[in-house]
């Protein structure tokens, strides 16, 4: 079941990545079509991942897999927007993750869309689950938000 209002606002998550919107990202009725948000989803966690957490995209041991996601749409994007988006680590397994993203339009306090993401990391050769490296649950844990009250 999704948490309610998993975009209260920007404050609540620790990450946030500027993403521009490209001239093919619209569709014929003029706005950003749905499967790009994914597209946006997936970059904002990758981006960090790599980054933050060491992820060997191509010879790494551990790698990836989305096992759900999920998106509410609630503005239009459009481009020539630039799009920010959010990142928070909802729970911590022992090889997954859930994610929580908000998208904003650059400059709006409301989101535009919301969602989660959930990632189980399998061995690169058997594609059977595995414990999360150090690397990637340590930089897992600088994302993620307090406990609920």
């Amino acid at each position: 079941m999704p948490p309610e209002n998993i975009a209260a606002s920007r404050e609540n998550y620790p990450y946030v990545q500027r993403i521009s919107t490209r001239w093919k990202d619209n569709d014929v009725y003029g706005h950003v079509n749905n499967i790009d948000y994914y597209g946006f989803f997936d970059t904002v966690i990758n981006t960090w991942l790599i980054r933050e957490g060491g992820l060997d995209i191509h010879n790494g041991e551990a790698i990836g897999f989305c096992a759900e996601s999920h998106c509410k749409y609630l503005k239009a994007l459009a481009f020539p927007d630039a799009v920010d988006a959010a990142l928070r680590v909802a729970t911590i397994g022992n090889s997954s993750v859930r994610y929580e993203i908000a998208l904003f339009r650059e400059g709006d306090t409301e989101a535009a869309a919301e969602g989660w993401f959930v990632h189980v990391f399998v061995a690169r050769d058997t594609r059977r689950p595995q414990p999360l490296p150090d690397n990637i649950r340590a930089c897992l844990q600088r994302l993620q938000k307090e406990e609920r009250k």
